[in-house]
């Protein structure tokens, strides 16, 4: 399809693949788990800035993931030879204007809620919020991306666990405590897993076009161990938490241990990388239903 035929048919589906719905239940852990740390601090729920919290998670997940779709287009990164999901540039689906124009429309709403978060929080949520925003855009973009050079995971990690989850729970508690800081080592390690299993399918066609992911850099051996260490970081945090005395609620997420020993064999299997498309749409799904659980464990281990 032509740029101009795309013109003529971005339709609801098309921005429906472009936003990859599967990985944005992931976008909401970190919520999760800040609202269930600061019950647990006994801070007061505050509806408003629980809502904006989540409203911003979502929408710079959807921003990351429009930026990430024109910026290896633009690099020539998605080749016709990709295994993963439809990338609506490359595809001829949406103009580059389009996209564009999409990007700029998410990061402002996006904006809009994060300046509600900075009449309740202060002016320290508000610089978070425009680092996430450059981050977000830099990941395969500007002059030096580093999603190229094998940082990926790290700003995941950070980003869409250490800040969402520390964040969330300030804005509800009016401080940050220790505790909030342990309570998103889990929800960081399970978001950065969905990257890694997006950057072990993608292996060989990124070692192709030239794009040096942290898989390409470690090797596919290395890359389904990093998974595997990810998800038991996710499990000893709150095992070590009831240990310590924080009590038996803390292990509410380990009911999710059966899939994550699934998803774990899934990834160590052999055979067409495409197989990994459902692992990557899985694990979204178990960061999700393991911080729904975490998050009500450290409420009720208040």
């Amino acid at each position: 399809m032509t740029q101009g035929g795309a013109r003529r048919g971005a339709t609801a589906r098309v921005w429906l693949q472009a936003i990859r719905p599967a990985t944005l239940p992931a976008a909401a852990s970190g919520v999760a788990v800040g609202l269930g740390a600061s019950l647990g601090a006994r801070a007061p729920f505050r509806i408003d800035a629980a809502v904006l919290c989540l409203a911003v998670a979502e929408l710079l997940q959807i921003a990351a993931n429009l930026a990430n779709d024109l910026s290896d287009y633009r690099r020539g990164a998605d080749r016709p030879d990709r295994v993963g999901p439809v990338r609506v540039a490359a595809a001829g689906l949406v103009t580059v204007r389009q996209l564009e124009i999409a990007i700029v429309l998410t990061l402002g709403a996006a904006g809009l809620a994060g300046l509600g978060l900075a009449v309740i929080g202060g002016s320290g949520v508000l610089a978070a919020g425009l680092l996430a925003i450059l981050a977000l855009l830099a990941y395969t973009g500007g002059p030096w991306p580093y999603g190229y050079h094998a940082l990926g995971e790290p700003f995941v990690f950070v980003f869409f666990g250490l800040v969402a989850v520390i964040g969330t729970a300030f804005l509800q508690a009016g401080r940050i405590e220790a505790g909030f800081v342990l309570a998103s080592l889990p929800v960081g390690a399970l978001v950065t897993a969905i990257l890694v299993v997006n950057n072990l399918r993608d292996i060989d066609a990124d070692r192709t076009a030239g794009k040096r992911t942290l898989a390409v850099a470690l090797g596919p051996v290395a890359t389904r161990a990093e998974y595997g260490a990810l998800l038991l970081l996710a499990w000893l945090v709150p095992l070590l938490g009831a240990a310590a005395g924080s009590g038996p609620a803390l292990l509410l997420p380990l009911a999710t241990t059966p899939m994550a020993v699934r998803l774990v064999r899934a990834v160590h299997a052999r055979g067409d990388p495409r197989r990994l498309n459902l692992v990557l749409r899985d694990t979204a799904r178990l960061a999700l239903a393991f911080s729904l659980l975490y998050g009500v464990g450290l409420a009720l281990s208040g």
